[in-house]
């Protein structure tokens, strides 16, 4: 299951290894569509990769401090870092050749 995460554990929660954030919002129609992506590549990809989702409504000094404009914006950190930011709907094909790139 995608781990819910807030302003005040994203640090915390995504300084190690490689992590992708799922920023999204319950009224968006595009976040609802990327949402079960996730899921799914959570489920195949859960021993290598940690997948975390923050609602920007319910967060938005994080998403501020990144300039998340749009969402849904999927943001990849290895070891604290962010290494790729990709904004709109993904695909699960593209997403897991993105994230194959960090592992």
């Amino acid at each position: 299951m995608v781990k819910a995460i807030t302003d005040q554990n994203f640090t915390e929660e995504t300084k190690d290894g490689v992590v992708l954030i799922d920023f999204w919002a319950t009224w968006c129609g595009p976040c609802r569509m990327q949402s079960p992506v996730v899921e799914e590549l959570d489920d195949d990809m859960g021993d290598q990769v940690k997948f975390t989702k923050m609602d920007v409504d319910e967060n938005p000094e994080t998403a501020q401090n990144f300039n998340i404009m749009s969402i849904p914006t999927l943001m990849i950190k290895k070891d604290g870092e962010v290494v790729e930011q990709l904004v709109g709907y993904t695909p699960k094909e593209k997403l897991e050749q993105v994230l194959d790139q960090y592992l």
